[in-house]
């Protein structure tokens, strides 16, 4: 359960992901993705990034731990 939760801030981007991505491709039906869904996958994308760089560096015992 500890290792669940450490990694819980990637999971939930991970999420922001795929639903930034299920808009994307909904709006196809609708005239194609606006500036607005790609600009949110985009950050939902770095956002993935930005979380998996910060579990990486932290040290061993705080990856089981937070």
């Amino acid at each position: 359960m500890a290792a669940i939760e450490a990694e819980w801030p990637l999971i939930a981007a991970e999420i922001d992901v795929v639903d930034a991505e299920i808009a994307t491709i909904n709006a196809a039906e609708h005239g194609g993705p606006s500036p607005l869904d790609w600009r949110r996958l985009r950050r939902a994308e770095a956002r993935v990034t930005r979380v998996a760089a910060e579990l990486a560096a932290r040290p061993a015992g705080l990856k089981a731990v937070a």
